[in-house]
């Protein structure tokens, strides 16, 4: 409703910019709306997981920081980002499974459409277990989705390992 030109805010003020933007007849602009919902939608739980890790750097760090005279871009870069490694690789695993979980933004906006551009993996499954009744099919077809996940999540977290900085523990300097 928020995007329908008739009766929408983001709508009536695209319209008076001059775009013409339809998300139930034009397939780009159907996967704009979805991708934006989907990223206002999960936004919140990043936040709150980077705010989570944020909060858990010691404030030891902070004064050694000011003691040093150090810009806040510094103190991001050396100190934050570096603590955040973690949660933020969790966010980012949360997120990736959970965009393969993509189900209610599309089916409510579109229901898949223009055509099937809109339509998702997941989409396609529950259409075939519920709306078919086609429950052989379904179940292999959500048991090698699944395997795909797994795999993807297996590779993006071994990356994000991998491209990790070495600790003290790890270079061979723990006492």
């Amino acid at each position: 409703i928020f995007a329908r030109e008739d009766i929408g805010l983001m709508g009536q003020l695209l319209a008076r910019a001059g775009f013409d933007y339809n998300y139930a007849s034009d397939a780009n602009d159907a996967w704009g709306t979805v991708l934006l919902m989907d990223v206002w939608h999960w936004t919140p739980l990043v936040a709150l997981l980077c705010y989570a890790g944020l909060r858990a750097i010691p404030e030891a760090y902070y004064q050694a920081a000011r003691i040093d005279s150090a810009s806040k871009l510094a103190v991001f870069r050396h100190i934050q980002l570096p603590k955040l490694r973690g949660v933020l690789l969790i966010a980012v695993l949360l997120r990736l499974m959970d965009s393969f979980m993509i189900y209610t933004e599309p089916f409510v906006l579109t229901g898949g459409g223009p055509g099937n551009s809109t339509t998702f993996l997941s989409q396609y499954l529950t259409q075939k277990a519920v709306g078919q009744f086609d429950l052989g099919p379904a179940a292999a077809f959500s048991l090698v989705y699944f395997l795909i996940i797994l795999v993807m999540c297996f590779v993006l977290f071994n990356f994000l390992k991998a491209t990790e900085a070495p600790t003290d523990a790890t270079k061979g300097n723990a006492p």
